[in-house]
């Protein structure tokens, strides 16, 4: 579901092609390119409650304390996530990229991967999904993409 999720963040988000496709044209071009029917679903499906997620008044972590709370992470949450995948979480939310919703939801999406392990890598291109989904976070997006893309190569001396 991950390759797909790429597949149509590449071709279709970060490359600002047309993004409002019928669902039945993106459906046959991901099984033209060689994807499951199954997992295009789900991850179609993924993409929709990410959207709800922004709508929700139903989401536990809202609330007027969460900018000062430390998030605590569970064992299932642990388990998923290392320890550099959950430092660069508290990375980002500490330079100001993401907050406490923003991270909840990239968790919560992290989660709906279905993966028992996440790689940094694919923490990133999650966190850059949902960012570029919340209105309001194309100044947050960008910088992302600046931690994905203008990663220094090699050591300074």
């Amino acid at each position: 579901m991950f390759d797909i999720l790429m597949y149509l963040f590449e071709n279709y988000i970060h490359n600002e092609s047309d993004i409002f496709v019928e669902q039945n044209e993106l459906t046959d071009e991901l099984l033209r390119a060689g994807f499951n029917q199954e997992e295009i679903y789900k991850a179609l499906d993924w993409l929709e409650q990410l959207a709800d997620l922004q709508h929700s008044d139903e989401i536990p972590y809202l609330n007027s304390k969460a900018d000062s709370a430390i998030r605590i992470y569970t064992e299932q949450e642990c388990q998923m996530l290392d320890v550099e995948c959950r430092g660069f979480l508290m990375f980002v939310e500490q330079v100001g990229v993401i907050d406490s919703v923003t991270r909840e939801m990239v968790i919560d999406r992290l989660f709906a991967l279905e993966k028992s392990a996440i790689g940094l890598e694919d923490l990133k291109w999650v966190i850059l999904m949902v960012l570029f989904n919340v209105p309001g976070k194309e100044q947050a997006y960008a910088q992302m993409e600046d931690l994905i893309f203008d990663e220094p190569g090699g050591y300074l001396h």
